[in-house]
């Protein structure tokens, strides 16, 4: 009787282990519902974001110039400043650009601090960074240009260059994200905006190189590294 106890027991206890060890693989490898989005169930911890696996995952595109690639400067955007005046992006060729849509009632928007970090970090190494509110996701960004003005310098002493409020999605998408977003325009990708603070990374000649998800901090490796080089 004993024996049979024992071997019971070891099974069992047997059992639990690797079902416990299918289980994390299990979540390691389920990217819709837990934070890590593995290839082969091999995660490493980050004081940031939990788990969290290949970087390239922080880059919804990396885009590489060929023949047809389109410069954002043949384009002649020009867009309204928060406070209603008339701004030509083509003051800014020569200078590496962060382009990202925000919102002020969103989970993402403590990102203003570090976009704003970072704009004092790298503003006098030809980087900038310009800012387009829209209210495209669960109406997080309601207030007038005034308010999110407000907003932005009260909260997180924003003094990066804000834009008048537009849209990102939709059927009255923005020409400039027109452009950002259709590959028949940019000649390099097609891609969505997915939430409040995706950021497009655009080179010295106007060029779209990356397209950074919503998530990744504007501190991040891939963005600081991209400035520097």
């Amino acid at each position: 009787m004993k024996v049979k106890v024992f071997i019971t027991s070891f099974l069992l206890i047997t059992s639990v282990f690797f079902y416990g060890q299918n289980e994390a693989n299990a979540q390691c490898t389920n990217g819709k519902n837990n934070k890590s989005q593995c290839a082969e169930a091999k995660c490493t911890k980050s004081k940031d974001s939990g788990m969290q696996c290949d970087k390239n995952k922080k880059t919804k595109t990396q885009c590489t110039k060929d023949k047809n690639t389109v410069s954002i400067y043949s384009q002649s955007f020009k867009v309204q400043t928060i406070t209603g005046e008339p701004y030509d992006l083509m003051q800014l060729k020569g200078k590496k650009i962060m382009i990202v849509n925000t919102a002020s009632k969103c989970g993402l928007t403590p990102q203003y601090e570090k976009l704003e970090a970072l704009y004092q970090n790298y503003k006098d190494n030809n980087f900038i960074i310009i800012g387009f509110p829209a209210n495209n996701f669960h109406s997080q960004e309601p207030g007038t240009n005034d308010e999110i003005a407000t907003f932005c310098r009260a909260n997180y002493g924003v003094t990066f260059p804000m834009m008048s409020k537009i849209s990102v999605k939709g059927k009255d998408i923005h020409p400039l994200y027109q452009f950002l977003t259709q590959k028949s325009k940019n000649g390099v990708t097609d891609n969505e905006v997915a939430w409040n603070f995706q950021k497009y990374l655009i080179d010295e000649n106007g060029y779209i190189q990356h397209v950074i998800t919503p998530k990744t901090e504007p501190d991040d490796k891939i963005i600081t590294d991209w400035i520097e080089k």
